[in-house]
């Protein structure tokens, strides 16, 4: 009796040390497979593929590398942790220029979202097989491995939303204080990098209050006031750069004002909004892990470890909500309008996914558990017969809108390599067109832009009094554009024009002398 009770109490004590190599093992694992993804689309060149890949990593290059540097081009729509974290690399003209300067935080992000999901599927399951199933699942998704080789904000979310998992699991079994303060910084991870996270919080509170041995209303209502705290801050930060705290729902550049209004299938209409996100949910994770997901949510009710899944069904929820509410369509090619748009959105369904496949592993017999190694093999057979990138949503999608962009801004970038010289400055539209800087590594802080506050008002609505740059491009039909093209009162002539099929015309001014 005595050696059995020492036994147990070794085998209690070598636990931590057993899960934490098992963790290092994942997370070289992962390393090698995103360094793997990653240098294969780096080579490829589809890095900045996405318009918004590219626009995200302009702001970051922008808050050291702008005619007025710091803090206020941080901007005030997209939320600013990805930003933040391109800032180490951004700063380099190589990595800029390359997009690597995404890629590497990015690609780190998926390395820590991997392997907070592993120990949370191994808190939760009991059983490290059940664990690498889950883990497998999501770390070989060719969308996910996309995402996480772009500067995009979905893998930096699913980062946070990873470590939040992990900090619910451990806190459900020790209620140690520590796991409720690290949970407040992952919703803060969370709520900075898209506002998913901000529809989360007060389930995020309900979910530890509930795990709590006392003092759970206590929990519940600290927490998420402490959680509300990166809300707060944006809000803020919002009504110092605008005089609106609320410009990033319903400012010139929301979600709201790009889609004007305009119809789109689900809006206000449930069972259309359910249909389309579930279609691009299902292209995300291809058919065998949706089956895969199924049986899995089943084991899950029977292993009476739902919860979490349950939680991580939250953020499909949360866009099906957006498609119904708040003006944000999902367009997939099998559906009218036949399009692609936001089909990424559909990658939270890959996770939510994969982690049920866990409780497949913990509903087989302990002795053919070992085989559960298979499932994340099962899930890739989408993706492999036949093997084709073109099947890959998200890359498909970033590829086919991304056609006359990448035209014009190969073009643009070409012609002023050849004919500017440093110095000389460009008035310019930011968004897209900052691509074209990006492309022929011209440092920002050679151009003005509407980032650029009082040098940007003037020179673009009255360029006949205050023309200090020798050059100006934009695209036609842009507010810019249409004052340049007042003829020479503006003191601009249009010097190149590039025309390409499917994109408004990219006008390059030079200044008369």
């Amino acid at each position: 009796m005595t050696s059995d009770l020492t036994n147990f109490a070794a085998s209690r004590r070598s636990e931590p040390r057993r899960v934490f190599a098992e963790g290092l093992i994942v997370c070289f694992a992962l390393t090698l497979v995103i360094v793997t993804a990653a240098s294969w689309f780096v080579t490829h060149g589809y890095v900045l593929y996405y318009g918004d890949a590219q626009a995200h990593l302009n702001i970051s290059r922008s808050i050291v590398d702008s005619a007025t540097p710091g803090y206020e081009q941080l901007g005030n729509v997209w939320l600013p942790l990805l930003h933040v974290l391109c800032l180490p690399f951004v700063g380099s003209t190589p990595l800029w220029s390359t997009g690597l300067a995404g890629t590497i935080p990015v690609a780190a992000c998926f390395v820590f979202a991997g392997t907070c999901f592993y120990l949370a599927a191994r808190s939760i399951y009991q059983d490290w097989r059940a664990a690498a199933a889950v883990v497998g699942c999501f770390a070989l998704n060719p969308n996910i491995l996309y995402l996480a080789s772009i500067p995009m904000t979905e893998v930096v979310f699913f980062a946070a939303l990873a470590l939040f998992l992990l900090c619910y699991a451990r806190f459900r079994i020790s209620n140690r204080l520590g796991w409720v303060v690290c949970g407040v910084f992952a919703c803060w991870m969370m709520s900075l990098t898209r506002y998913d996270g901000w529809f989360l919080i007060p389930f995020c509170a309900f979910w530890l209050a509930a795990a709590a041995r006392r003092r759970r209303v206590l929990v519940f209502i600290a927490f998420g006031l402490m959680a509300s705290l990166a809300p707060v801050y944006w809000m803020a930060h919002n009504w110092y750069e605008t005089g609106n705290a609320l410009d990033f729902f319903n400012g010139p550049y929301s979600a709201k004002a790009i889609q004007g209004g305009r119809p789109y299938p689900g809006f206000h209409d449930w069972p259309v909004a359910v249909m389309y996100y579930c279609k691009a949910g299902q292209l995300c994770s291809g058919s065998a892990l949706c089956v895969l997901g199924i049986a899995g949510i089943v084991c899950a009710i029977r292993t009476r470890t739902i919860a979490a899944n349950l939680f991580l069904c939250l953020t499909p929820a949360f866009y099906v909500w957006s498609i119904h509410s708040s003006q944000n369509p999902i367009f997939v090619p099998q559906f009218y309008p036949h399009g692609y748009y936001n089909t990424r959105y559909g990658l939270a369904v890959v996770v939510f996914l994969a982690f049920a496949c866990g409780a497949i592993v913990l509903a087989i017999p302990n002795h053919w558990r070992r085989f559960g190694i298979v499932l994340p093999v099962l899930a890739t057979l989408s993706w492999l017969f036949p093997l084709n990138r073109s099947n890959w949503i998200c890359w498909k999608e970033s590829e086919i809108n991304s056609v006359a962009r990448r035209a014009w801004t190969e073009n643009a970038a070409a012609f002023l390599t050849s004919h500017y010289w440093p110095g000389e400055g460009i008035l310019t539209d930011f968004g897209d067109v900052t691509g074209v800087y990006c492309k022929a590594r011209l440092p920002l802080r050679e151009t003005i832009s509407i980032g650029n506050g009082a040098a940007w008002m003037v020179g673009s609505r009255r360029p006949d009094l205050f023309r200090p740059d020798a050059w100006a491009v934009a695209q036609q039909g842009g507010a810019l554009s249409q004052v340049l093209n007042q003829g020479a009162n503006t003191g601009y002539q249009l010097t190149y024009e590039i025309r390409t099929p499917g994109a408004p015309n990219l006008e390059i001014y030079r200044r008369l002398p």
